[in-house]
């Protein structure tokens, strides 16, 4: 089943989710910060979303590229299931060696949270490739 996914898709996906992960700890952490530089440069922003906006506007009819769109997601979607379920595996192997370690270093309540949420997020990852698959009608 695996052999389908690319090294170089499985690679950049992996990368996003990291870059995901650290951006969202960064605007947890920096939230102040953050929303202090944004009350900042937000008219400038504005600016340059509309502007992008009319720039990149197309007259054509939108339904040839949303049923092509379409197309895509749901010849795309047997891969980005095995791609979770790689993920997931990845998921619960760290979390393992994470519970392992902690059950071995006495710390029972971290020990059952962190097994509770590394289940927690291995199962989400299974739960959403099915609601994605009923959403779609695959």
């Amino acid at each position: 089943m695996l052999r389908q996914i690319s090294w170089n898709t499985f690679f950049s996906t992996v990368g996003v989710v990291v870059l995901l992960y650290y951006a969202s700890l960064v605007a947890i952490l920096y939230r102040k910060q953050l929303l202090a530089w944004v009350r900042k440069r937000l008219a400038t922003t504005i600016l340059v979303m509309v502007t992008i906006s009319r720039t990149e506007a197309q007259t054509a009819d939108g339904n040839n590229g949303i049923n092509q769109a379409n197309t895509l997601i749901r010849s795309y979607f047997q891969t980005g299931t095995q791609l979770m379920y790689a993920i997931g595996a990845l998921v619960g192997l760290v979390g393992a060696i994470r519970v392992f370690v902690l059950w071995n270093s006495g710390h029972r309540e971290e020990m059952n949270r962190a097994a509770a949420a590394w289940f927690g997020s291995c199962v989400f990852l299974v739960v959403v490739a099915l609601i994605i698959q009923s959403f779609f009608g695959l």
